[in-house]
């Protein structure tokens, strides 16, 4: 934005009042364009807001407001709803910069208007410009406005600014309360209040209570197969779940424990494959970067295979989440935790959660440093799958109780955990990943003509796998090491052991 620019929001009455008015000695001209209909586009977790950007489209342009003072703007032409089905321009640029991968989708619309003002002096000279757009919608309206002051004008400008000011003018944020106050934004980590005295039961009570609506928010977008996050999110709400269930031990009577647990296994069963899939596909560009070019041949017929069934199992899905079954089970669960009086409580239930968070969270820590400590070149696999799963586990423990702590004060610790997760993830995947192709060229008809030559292409993809297995492993020991460092020892100590030093059961 050139030097002397400003970006505001105001209300569209006091810009009113702003043009209406002389600014010292200059006179006020205002021009609007026709009225056209507009769009608020973000996506469903509002990604676009959470950036402080604010993302208009109309259907001669695509605007781009961003709270740093840029007014980004190009053709409104796109293929589809992501990011990068935008034709190239300013703004796909700067959302991609951004990492905005999730379908953009309508919030609300209205009626728009584009306009240009400037200040005047007696001989028709300007001073300072000003670019507007009007959003107006049925639940509210603001303007948008850019200033350009001229050279030589300072003071025409900052006299401008100072009466924006006055007037309320405000940088560019979030235009969703103004004019769809309704649409509210998918949050991924409810907030669960959590006192040091609260009953174990309740604690584990509320947290599953608040994770199941954030499963059924995901149904309409994966059925609707919006974009591949909505079933990510949904099976990351049901995983969480049931990670409750099984961390939270003695909470629940042991037999209702298992059979919840057996019940939201069967919930996420129907999602996997399709999971799976779309994880693939979405990673379809890295897996050809892996092999030569004359294999790609190979990798295409796979992933038309792919394709063909994801397709399968997307219709298998909205059947499942369609069925009269799955509503019936999925609102009784719902039911069960909110009325909670059928749930049968297990021997730890009514132990305070501050002291029965500290345990859980120092056992996990204790347990990883012990399987990590194990760890050299000759570890089977599975001990490292053991690391990963503890990891994870560890910390949902703390994000579950971060309520109880503080982020401040744990979110150092869930960083360095991140880190660690990373490395054993990747570790992870390309084991994971390797059993499937595997399989995959397993299930092929071997008379197929297609059969040889996918069966290479995935070979040689296998074997790249396998090699950056080992350059992941190779690095376990290292990131565990700047995991458990010195400051991150001490701060677990402090937080979930000193105070309960003489309590055996730690």
């Amino acid at each position: 934005m050139p030097p002397g620019s400003s970006l505001y929001t105001l209300p569209p009455a006091a810009v009113a009042v702003l043009l209406s008015e002389p600014l010292g000695k200059l006179r006020p001209l205002r021009q609007d364009d026709d009225p056209q209909g507009f769009t608020l586009l973000d996506t469903f977790d509002h990604a676009v807001a959470r950036r402080h950007l604010a993302l208009v489209e109309t259907a001669e342009v695509l605007h781009l407001f961003c709270a740093d003072g840029q007014w980004l703007t190009q053709s409104p032409a796109r293929r589809g709803s992501f990011v990068t089905d935008l034709q190239d321009g300013p703004v796909r640029a700067a959302l991609q910069a951004m990492a905005i991968r999730r379908s953009l989708q309508p919030l609300c619309g209205g009626t728009a208007w584009r306009g240009t003002a400037a200040f005047v002096d007696d001989e028709g000279k300007t001073h300072v410009r000003l670019r507007l757009l009007t959003l107006e919608t049925g639940d509210g309206a603001l303007t948008l406005l850019t200033l350009s002051g001229l050279r030589g004008y300072d003071k025409a400008l900052d006299r401008l600014r100072a009466r924006i000011a006055a007037l309320g003018g405000t940088a560019p944020g979030a235009l969703c309360p103004v004019l769809a106050p309704e649409a509210v934004a998918y949050v991924s980590r409810p907030e669960v209040t959590i006192a040091p005295t609260d009953r174990a039961f309740d604690t584990a009570t509320d947290i599953i209570a608040a994770h199941l609506p954030l499963a059924r928010r995901n149904e309409q977008g994966a059925l609707e197969d919006i974009d591949t996050e909505f079933l990510k999110h949904y099976r990351i709400a049901l995983r969480k779940i049931r990670s409750v269930l099984s961390l939270f031990k003695g909470v629940y009577d042991e037999g209702q424990t298992a059979h919840l647990k057996a019940r939201f296994a069967a919930l996420m069963a129907a999602t996997g494959r399709l999971r799976d899939l779309d994880v693939y596909l979405q990673d379809r560009q890295s897996f050809y970067d892996k092999v030569p070019v004359d294999l790609h041949g190979g990798l295409d017929r796979m992933f038309q295979l792919f394709a063909a069934e994801r397709r399968r199992e997307l219709a298998r899905l909205r059947r499942h989440l369609r069925s009269r079954a799955y509503a019936t089970e999925i609102a009784r669960l719902e039911k069960l935790f909110r009325k909670r009086k059928p749930l049968q409580k297990g021997p730890k239930a009514g132990t305070p959660v501050g002291d029965y968070a500290a345990r859980l969270i120092w056992k996990r820590y204790r347990r990883i440093c012990t399987i990590a400590a194990g760890i050299t070149d000759l570890t089977p696999d599975d001990d490292v799958h053991a690391l990963r799963i503890q990891c994870k586990k560890l910390r949902y423990l703390m994000e579950f109780f971060t309520p109880l702590y503080g982020a401040e004060q744990l979110k150092p610790l869930i960083k360095a955990l991140k880190k660690l997760q990373a490395t054993l993830g990747a570790f992870n995947d390309c084991s994971v990943q390797q059993d499937s192709l595997r399989a995959f060229v397993a299930s092929l008809d071997p008379e197929t003509p297609e059969a040889m030559g996918v069966a290479q292409s995935v070979g040689a993809l296998v074997t790249v796998l396998h090699r950056q297995q080992l350059e992941e492993r190779a690095r376990v020991s290292d990131r565990f090491a700047r995991f458990n460092s010195p400051a991150v020892q001490a701060q677990f100590e402090t937080l979930f052991h000193a105070a309960r030093k003489g309590d055996k059961r730690c």
